[in-house]
């Protein structure tokens, strides 16, 4: 029965946090659908810019989410119900100044960005009207960020799930009327998306009323801004930031290598990471639903169930795993048919597809571990791990790069995902210690 109960548990979080994983990628692919149709190319290459350039912005501060979920499953966990309203307090609180500084600073943040970007001139004016529209969801974003922590934490990811639905749909709508019915093409585009972050917002607050209402109490802001507290908050968040700037490095020096070995080779590692990036969107939910029940556990200090929760997180890690990998290897021409249709640039492909098929292998544990990890807050734990992995993969490069190129970059990416994971498997008794 304990079994059934905790695997049921898994898959109540994990399911629905997948599904909102996987709509992420739809406000941007709606925005460039549309510019698309706007007659002008310009357009599209300026809405792909402007993408790069949020992305680039918003993801070290997706903290807010990670580590408002192991504050709050723990709390919760412990049944501690006034901090559970004070850790929402506080990531709101950040998240919203975040949002502001932002806007504040939105002049410096674009020039910068279009400076490093080296953004040609016929584009420079329409990344700058996307961008200064589009920074105005700025508070909006960050804000979906730390309640969507908060609800994974209450072990309740359909909210989440929910929310992503209704922004992703509102968005439709809005972009084209604004775009065709009103004829501001571009600024269309980017008031539609920030209207659409705004709805997602109040959907997500109107159900936060709703279903957790009786969880809130009332605090004053003496008690949010406490400092041993927010000290504690800061630096859980602080470990997660950094760990995320790890990521980015990684990731944008994979693309930057790949561009210099030409067009072919970029477009291929493109395809193969976009592969990637779907196994990940699948495996973050598990993840959300380690952050969740061994929260929760931690919380109520039930070492026995955190540690049996891991092991069921692991099965389950599996089962995807080998679904994965069975799929990548019978379906190899159709996926790759489907994301190309230029013959070379599969052909391409072709060549390092093997190492795709490792990936999920190479990933599962730090993709777990991940999740258990920022459940369990133990974030300098999780910092450490993501250090070992990125020293992996910049030695592996600099060792294997110059001998075996593409191929090389590939193998110091797995590197990358093995160090992270094994680190984690041997640092992991001193964290179920704590428990």
């Amino acid at each position: 029965m304990r079994l059934k109960a905790v695997d049921k548990q898994i898959l109540k979080i994990a399911l629905p946090a997948i599904v909102s994983n996987i709509t992420v990628p739809l406000l941007g692919l709606v925005d460039t659908g549309i510019a698309g149709h706007l007659g002008d190319a310009a357009y599209i290459g300026a809405i792909a810019l402007g993408g790069v350039i949020f992305s680039v912005i918003y993801w070290p501060f997706c903290f807010l989410r990670m580590g408002t979920s192991g504050l709050t499953a723990q709390d919760y966990g412990a049944q501690r119900r006034r901090e559970v309203s004070l850790t929402l307090y506080r990531a709101c609180l950040l998240g919203a100044g975040i949002g502001m500084a932002l806007i504040a600073l939105q002049w410096p943040v674009c020039e910068v960005a279009q400076r490093l970007m080296d953004i040609a001139p016929q584009m420079a004016s329409h990344v700058r009207t996307y961008f200064y529209i589009c920074i105005w969801g700025a508070p909006a974003t960050f804000l979906l960020y730390a309640l969507n922590g908060w609800f994974v934490g209450m072990q309740n990811s359909r909210i989440p799930m929910v929310v992503a639905i209704v922004q992703n749909t509102a968005n439709i709508p809005l972009s084209l009327l604004l775009v065709f019915g009103c004829g501001m093409k571009i600024a269309g585009v980017a008031l539609g998306t920030v209207l659409a972050q705004y709805v997602g917002l109040l959907t997500a607050l109107l159900m936060l009323r709703h279903s957790f209402g009786r969880y809130l109490v009332s605090v004053k802001l003496r008690e949010i801004v406490q400092r041993q507290a927010l000290m504690r908050f800061l630096s859980v968040n602080r470990d997660i930031m950094m760990r995320m700037l790890c990521i980015m490095a990684v990731t944008v020096w994979f693309n930057i290598v790949g561009s210099r070995q030409g067009e072919l080779v970029l477009a291929a590692n493109a395809m193969l990471f976009q592969l990637f990036y779907l196994f990940s969107f699948f495996f973050d939910g598990f993840a959300n639903a380690a952050e969740a029940i061994c929260g929760k556990c931690k919380g109520a200090h039930d070492a026995e169930g955190f540690a049996f929760a891991v092991k069921r997180i692991f099965f389950c890690g599996l089962v995807l795993v080998v679904a994965f990998t069975a799929v990548y290897v019978v379906a190899e021409d159709l996926i790759l048919n489907t994301l190309s249709g230029n013959v070379r640039v599969v052909d391409t492909a072709r060549d390092y597809y093997h190492w795709l098929l490792l990936v999920p292998v190479c990933g599962i544990m730090s993709f777990v571990w991940d999740g258990v990890f920022i459940g369990a807050t133990a974030t300098r734990s999780l910092l450490l791990s993501m250090v070992v992995g990125t020293v992996g993969f910049f030695t592996g490069y600099l060792l294997l790069f110059p001998s075996f190129g593409n191929d090389g970059l590939w193998l110091s990416f797995l590197i990358y995902l093995l160090g992270r994971g094994i680190s984690q498997c041997l640092i992991f008794t001193r964290v179920v210690r704590e428990v």
